[in-house]
């Protein structure tokens, strides 16, 4: 599909939801469990109170090896090992009203050996069959970090390069794929990154280190996010989904265990929201109306 053809299909925004969604998350890491919960909570709190959500998850997981049961899907007992978990063909039977899928990273690797392109065409066919008006996301995430490499320019480039350009350009080209919008975590992890280091950084948050676990020997992981990286990634998720503006909504919340997550400080939590604000609303595959 040219960019022409793409870029008509996002001229017109989606309408705003009524009322809250039933999701289904397909995936990895990159997703987790506590991001869909935070993701719930977030929701809740803008009005959004009957919003439900189930997901099946992999350890670097592909979207063919989601799809086809002869590929074995790495940590699948571990990471689906909890209430939220449904089979993705059982659940999408069911109907939904949005399937957000991602895919494995390093993206190339994943187009170039796992047909991402045809396997985003099969799982959104496979939503919008049983349930035609189901919103169908793509779950744009980034890969590993290190000091002084070109992490941020990559997170600008792949969206169009990758993510969108190559992937989605594919997928919708096959018939009945139908639109598929984009939750734009990479880029609006960079702006946040760039609006964060560019002043110094803010209590409890000194760069972009900051968001993203640490590994059993105490490094940083600078690819697995930590209570922090989830909450931003959460305010991208329910920003796009439910059209709403994210600033003002809590900042202190659970994880999907019941525990207390780690809360961002008042002045690094307004500036997620704010910078998620802005970006949802520049990036028009995500189906908001412009700010």
């Amino acid at each position: 599909m040219d960019g022409e053809t793409r870029a008509a299909l996002y001229r017109a925004p989606l309408p705003a939801p009524q009322g809250g969604m039933d999701l289904f998350h397909l995936g990895h890491s990159l997703v987790g469990r506590d991001m869909p919960a935070m993701v719930a909570q977030l929701a809740a709190a803008a009005g959004f109170a009957d919003h439900t959500y189930h997901s099946q998850l992999g350890w670097g997981t592909s979207l063919r090896d989601h799809w086809d049961p002869d590929r074995p899907i790495n940590g699948f007992e571990v990471e689906n090992d909890h209430p939220r978990f449904r089979d993705a063909r059982t659940a999408l039977a069911g109907g939904v009203d949005a399937l957000i899928l991602t895919e494995m990273i390093d993206l190339s690797d994943a187009i170039r050996y796992h047909d991402s392109p045809r396997y985003l065409a099969h799982w959104a066919h496979e939503a919008r069959q049983h349930a035609p008006e189901a919103r169908v996301y793509f779950y744009e995430t980034w890969h590993h970090w290190s000091a002084g490499d070109t992490w941020l320019e990559r997170l600008d480039s792949d969206p169009e390069a990758l993510w969108e350009g190559t992937i989605l350009a594919q997928a919708m080209a096959h018939e009945g794929v139908g639109t598929v919008h984009v939750i734009p975590g990479g880029r609006a992890m960079a702006a946040f990154v760039r609006a964060l280091e560019g002043q110094g950084g803010l209590p409890g948050l000194a760069d972009r280190a900051g968001l993203f676990a640490l590994d059993p020997e105490g490094a940083v992981d600078r690819i697995h996010l930590n209570d922090l990286g989830a909450y931003l990634i959460a305010l991208v998720h329910v920003a796009t989904l439910y059209h709403l503006d994210p600033r003002g909504l809590p900042h202190a919340l659970l994880r999907a265990d019941g525990s207390a997550a780690d809360a961002p400080s008042a002045e690094a939590a307004a500036l997620m929201q704010s910078v998620v604000h802005d970006v949802v609303r520049q990036i028009p595959t995500t189906g908001l109306p412009p700010a």
